[in-house]
């Protein structure tokens, strides 16, 4: 007998949540709907020890496929774990090495520490390129302002990630590198014509694709050459026309954070949920830490496809992907999803986690910062 309907819709759901534990609302949540993971911050982090229990606990509550398990580990500002973590410098510092060697070993290092906590999706690397200095949202998280610069070092980034059992999701599509706006705060408006979008913009977007990216997240922008009313999370011409049919991407697609003010100031949550996913996104991140607001999320898209908003195949397409793109990483030596994965004991995991190694590769980044 195939999954209740709210179970399968549940599967596109990766949630935040306070605390340092899976308190018993979350739990309760993950059994009913069998969730499609967890997104921790920097207030679910104590320690790395308490991070990958905590990853481990995640696990209990898997249906028919393990739970992700992700953060926003990109370096810089943009870390969600600290010391004794390494701490990366940010990624205009690698961008200006140009060195792609660099890259492959600042990756390698990355996904060792995050595999060996847990972590099995990182939401990096950006692959916006970085076309306004004074872009308040992107800045030095950005590889440069040359598109052949971050689709090079970008791909070597996604490669090297997931060689070391961790899934990649570049981001922001179709890019997050022109803006004078904070998508957290506001919508951003880019107004380039299709020609220089993709010449500059969706590049690195090209060659993620080509490394095997696991996943892209959408940018909640507008972009009135492609979209004059929707903005891309909620766009099908641009998840579904562009991202799909243009590039050939046929990975997972994740929405940006549905709590930022770019969409909630705009949309009801369940208006906002309901078109990201008839727009063709696969996974919605849920960030904020109100359960019920998750639920509401999931119970919006369950009326949707009950009403034949959203077509039941829609559904099924995105829980296939996400099903394939667990299988691929649960193979892998090492992953945390693979079952039966468990923590190291403490002194080999402080044994991989801001290792001399690892230290040696950030000090050769930060001479380019």
């Amino acid at each position: 007998m195939p999954p209740a309907l709210h179970r399968r819709i549940g599967q596109l759901a990766v949630v935040g949540f306070e605390g340092k534990t899976i308190g018993p609302e979350l739990a309760a949540l993950a059994r009913e709907f069998d969730l499609g993971g967890l997104i921790l911050f920097a207030r679910n982090v104590e320690s790395p020890e308490q991070v990958a229990e905590l990853a481990a606990e995640a696990q209990r509550f898997a249906g028919d496929a393990p739970l992700w398990v992700g953060i926003d580990q990109e370096g810089g500002r943009v870390a969600r774990m600290r010391r004794p973590m390494t701490e990366w410098p940010p990624m205009l510092a690698l961008g200006r090495s140009g060195d792609e060697a660099l890259a492959s070993r600042f990756a390698d290092a990355l996904a060792r520490e995050l595999t060996a906590v847990g972590i099995s999706i990182d939401f990096a690397p950006v692959l916006d390129v970085l076309t306004n200095p004074g872009n308040p949202a992107i800045g030095d998280r950005a590889l440069g302002e040359r598109p052949e610069t971050v689709a090079r070092l970008g791909a070597a980034i996604v490669r090297g990630l997931q060689a070391g059992g961790v899934a990649a999701c570049g981001k922001h599509f179709p890019g997050h590198g022109d803006t004078s706006v904070d998508s957290h705060l506001d919508l951003p408006l880019v107004e380039h014509p299709p020609e220089r979008l993709r010449e500059i913009d969706f590049v690195p977007f090209r060659a993620a694709i080509e490394a095997g990216v696991a996943a892209v997240m959408t940018a909640h922008l507008l972009v009135p050459a492609f979209d004059e009313e929707h903005p891309a999370t909620l766009s099908r011409r641009i998840v579904s026309d562009v991202l799909r049919g243009e590039l050939g991407f046929d990975g997972l697609v994740f929405t940006d954070d549905m709590d930022m003010k770019a969409i909630s100031a705009r949309f009801t949550r369940e208006r906002a949920v309901v078109s990201a996913v008839a727009a063709g996104c696969d996974v919605l991140l849920l960030c904020g830490t109100d359960v019920a607001d998750h639920a509401s999320a999931v119970e919006a898209l369950v009326r949707a496809v009950e009403r034949e908003e959203i077509p039941r195949a829609r559904i099924d397409d995105a829980v296939a992907r996400q099903r394939r793109a667990k299988e691929r990483f649960a193979v892998m030596a090492g992953s945390p999803l693979r079952p039966g994965w468990r923590p190291m004991p403490p002194r080999e995991l402080r044994n991989v986690i801001g290792c001399a190694a690892h230290q040696l590769v950030a000090e050769e980044m930060r001479r380019f910062s």
